[in-house]
């Protein structure tokens, strides 16, 4: 849907009436994975797929939204300890009632929103739809709260009113994000820095699998707990030192646990430490334009994803296994694992030729069909005149 589409819509539902357009992206991670709760940097970047709202403020302490990919209606009080059931409202109701803890006088507002973000891809549309109302609100009701506290905002809906427990990624680079630059974070200090994404003669391309195994268990939390086996074990060799996760930790103090750890544990942390590695391996790469470079860094973070980490799955490693055959320049699990897709950065000239070689093989080999989805890095929160 376009903005002209969303206005209208918006002019239909609400006699006649016009509002404000406001857009935040989804995003990608090029690189950097597992490495946020081992105080490790991400390297995210927003998309151009978003979420849109028109937002109008009503004059009343009524809260009316309309979420036309849904097709779901709601009208609450901004003062309603409950909010609305439906999902998709309450992320709205939420970054409103977080606005209003950080002082922003929000009152009653009229709302139609819509989106592209491909479902199940991993590309945040949740964090799209927080960033997009934080910013609007904000904008709309006086506020003065700055990007961090929108992103905070987002994230605090997520935990609060949705029950999920995520970290700061995906609403950072929502609301950060700017055309043609990724982002290096640092998830211990929030500190971040910009660089140049302009792959000449190459595109990025996710392939969504459209799987996801639902493993027994919590894979998520046993790998975590490795990390922090870990970081116990070089912290009892070093108490003069400062070692909080993974982060503070080296190569030789990883082999001087190597003994003392299970090995299972120090295979995770071995992923973690080269993951860090890769990082800023990927960092310098762009900075000189060299993107094979930031090829084979995808391909090893891939292996280690797959062999170290073992969290990777058939379907993933098999698209990883094409992107090779192809002479893909790079390609790697994207997300946290066990299904969901692969970003690649392939050649112009090849373009064609792997899409084509992806989906039918694929298909042949599981019964269904992958999504391609093409990405351009685009512009983080903002209103549109």
């Amino acid at each position: 849907m376009n903005k002209q589409q969303l206005i209208a819509a918006f002019a239909d539902k609400f006699a006649g009436q016009t509002g404000t357009v406001y857009a935040s992206p989804g995003r990608i991670n090029l690189i950097g994975e597992h490495t946020d709760y081992n105080g490790g940097f991400v390297f995210p970047g927003a998309v151009q797929q978003g979420i849109m709202a028109v937002i109008r403020p009503n004059g009343t302490d009524t809260v009316r939204a309309l979420s036309l990919d849904l097709n779901e209606y709601g009208e609450w009080s901004v003062n309603d300890p409950n909010g609305p059931k439906e999902t998709c409202l309450r992320f709205v109701y939420g970054v409103a009632r977080e606005l209003i803890e950080r002082g922003v006088d929000v009152h009653g507002f009229d709302t139609v929103f819509a989106g592209d973000v491909p479902l199940g891809a991993g590309m945040s549309s949740s964090a799209a739809l927080e960033s997009c109302f934080a910013f609007g609100l904000n904008e709309q009701f006086g506020g003065s709260i700055s990007k961090w506290d929108m992103v905070l905002a987002g994230q605090a809906t997520e935990h609060k009113y949705i029950g999920c427990n995520c970290g700061i990624m995906d609403q950072f680079a929502s609301v950060f994000g700017q055309a043609g630059k990724l982002m290096r974070l640092d998830c211990r200090s929030r500190e971040f820095e910009y660089f140049p994404f302009d792959p000449k003669g190459y595109r990025l391309v996710l392939v969504n699998s459209c799987v996801k195994h639902e493993l027994a268990g919590s894979p998520y939390n046993d790998r975590r707990r490795s990390c922090e086996n870990v970081t116990k074990a070089i912290q009892a060799l070093h108490p003069d030192r400062k070692i909080e996760t993974l982060r503070d930790c080296t190569w030789e103090d990883l082999e001087a646990v190597n003994a003392t750890c299970s090995a299972e544990d120090i295979q995770r942390a071995t992923f973690v430490l080269g993951e860090k590695d890769r990082v800023l391996a990927v960092c310098d790469a762009l900075v000189k334009g060299d993107y094979e470079e930031v090829g084979r860094q995808m391909f090893r973070t891939h292996e280690g994803l797959s062999k170290e980490y073992e969290v990777s799955c058939e379907e993933l490693d098999f698209l990883n296994d094409i992107a090779k055959e192809c002479g893909v320049t790079g390609s790697r699990i994207m997300g946290g694992g066990f299904g969901g897709c692969t970003i690649n950065l392939v050649k112009d000239e090849l373009y064609d030729a792997f899409t084509k070689r992806a989906v039918e093989a694929f298909e042949a080999k599981y019964g269904h069909k992958p999504i391609i989805i093409d990405v351009v890095i685009g512009d983080g929160s903002r209103r549109i005149d």
